[in-house]
């Protein structure tokens, strides 16, 4: 198992709030797309994966007409 910090925002919908939720968390799991998917699995869910230069994994995230985002970097 691996241990990240994970990084879960959640966008408003509302257009005259620009903030948006934002939860961080350490976890250890041994794949970060399976953890997304486990996560939603009750909702429809689309996602793109994003490999970033430092090694973080970003999950852009539409689910129940919300746009989320995940970001995993390994500690």
């Amino acid at each position: 198992m691996k241990r990240y910090e994970a990084i879960w925002e959640i966008y408003n919908k509302c257009s005259n709030n620009q903030m948006r939720d934002v939860y961080i968390d350490e976890i250890e799991i041994e794949d970060p797309e399976e953890y997304v998917r486990h996560k939603f699995r009750d909702k429809v869910l689309e996602y793109d994966i994003i490999h970033k230069e430092d090694g973080s994994i970003v999950f852009e995230i539409m689910t129940s007409g919300m746009k989320q985002r995940m970001t995993f970097t390994e500690v």
